[in-house]
């Protein structure tokens, strides 16, 4: 099982769904997978790269969508 790096988002709705787009983008562009899971509080965003979840990272704050490591 490959190693994962993630991070819990609280967001919902349509901002949940951008973050997602955005999730596979970033995935696609590194060439990882990625997935989500639900956490107690928000959902838990997984990738196969400590890269691509930096990006992601990055993409949240520039949304202002607080995010946290898992």
């Amino acid at each position: 099982m490959p190693k994962e790096y993630c991070l819990i988002v609280r967001a919902a709705g349509k901002q949940l769904d951008l973050l997602r787009g955005e999730a596979a983008r970033i995935a696609k562009a590194a060439n990882v997978n990625w997935w989500t899971d639900r956490a107690e509080v928000g959902t838990k965003f997984c990738f196969e790269d400590a890269e691509a979840k930096a990006s992601f990272a990055l993409v949240c704050d520039s949304f202002d969508i607080a995010c946290q490591e898992a």
